[in-house]
């Protein structure tokens, strides 16, 4: 699956009009980089509060995340006396929630990737400079030496490990979108869906994987019809109104959409998820460092770190994103084969 193609889903996946949307928007005439860095202040040093300006998106939840000498030690020199770690986001010009994007205060970038970025920093006794880019110039950054590590949605592919190296945090997933009255789950068997209407964004990896099983299903003998909307109001209306029983779309815009909504009249809830890159492989979002930077096994060490003391599981309760975690942080694992990434 290309990382870009999911950011193109996570954008369709977003409902039109919201305020972070509209927020986010504002830093679209900065330009194709914002230079300064956007840090977030903790109440104390070895202290991080992901959710913060979050806009509803998040759990505000503060956590103490002390320094572990055995994984600083790890770090490049350089790394170690600069006291910083430069940490790039791709969320220019609009953002993409709940991953990342402009919060409440309208300049902070907020949002899950981001927040991660911030946990990891703390484990290796760094600061964190967070800097926001467009998607071409994160990896212009990275190349360049501005970027240490991206934090940015980045799917783990074999092409990419050709230039950059890879720590692991979280599965890359597609989701079911459906009522909260709705009694109907994926339960990952394509054969769930037959007799079934689904929306899904023109054009994106999901489209390609429904249209997939469509065809099988014809073969047969069984129905799956696939409908098309022009914006996301759209969506949500029809999935409201029982024209359509589900929506297909990336697992993070989903659980966006599930938390914004939650205890309305148009409360939806997650009814399975799958991966994008297929049914023979777990995709993997990863962060992304230079190859041969000597980054990426202190990223996945201080990743591990944070699965092991709970707060990874806290992180990811925070954005509504449980349904993403992976059990352990790996380095440079098994990524997209070249003929798919």
């Amino acid at each position: 699956m290309r990382t870009l193609s999911l950011r193109i889903r996570l954008r369709r996946g977003l409902t039109a009009g919201t305020a972070v949307v509209t927020l986010a928007a504002g830093l679209a005439a900065c330009g194709g980089d914002s230079d300064a860095a956007t840090t977030v202040g903790s109440a104390a040093p070895g202290t991080v509060t992901v959710g913060q300006l979050s806009n509803g998106a998040a759990r505000q939840t503060t956590l103490k995340v002390p320094e572990v000498k055995a994984i600083s030690a790890e770090l490049p020199a350089a790394v170690r006396k600069r006291g910083t770690l430069e940490i790039g986001v791709g969320a220019l010009p609009s953002g993409f929630p709940p991953l990342a994007y402009v919060g409440s205060d309208q300049k902070t970038l907020t949002g899950a990737e981001p927040d991660l970025g911030r946990l990891v920093a703390a484990v290796l006794g760094l600061r964190p400079e967070v800097k926001n880019s467009t998607w071409e110039n994160l990896f212009v950054g990275i190349d360049s030496g501005k970027v240490d590590v991206a934090f940015s949605n980045v799917t783990d592919t074999e092409e990419r490990k050709k230039k950059y190296e890879f720590a692991s945090y979280r599965q890359d997933n597609l989701a079911f979108e459906v009522s909260e009255k709705s009694t109907w789950n994926f339960g990952g068997d394509y054969e769930n869906l037959a007799g079934r209407t689904v929306s899904v964004g023109s054009g994106t990896n999901q489209e390609r994987i429904l249209l997939t099983w469509k065809a099988k299903l014809a073969k047969e003998g069984k129905k799956l019809t696939v409908k098309y909307f022009q914006d996301n109001n759209s969506v949500y209306l029809a999935l409201a109104a029982g024209r359509i029983d589900a929506y297909f779309g990336p697992n993070p815009a989903v659980a966006y959409h599930i938390t914004r909504t939650a205890h309305s009249p148009k409360a939806t809830r997650n009814a399975g998820t799958f991966s994008g890159a297929g049914e023979t492989l777990q995709g993997l979002i990863a962060a992304t460092s230079k190859k041969d930077s000597g980054l990426a096994k202190p990223v996945a060490d201080a990743i591990n770190h944070l699965i092991q003391s709970g707060r990874y599981g806290r992180w990811l309760a925070a954005w509504n994103l449980s349904n993403e975690a992976v059990t352990k942080s790996e380095t440079n694992p098994p990524g997209l084969p070249l003929d798919n990434s």
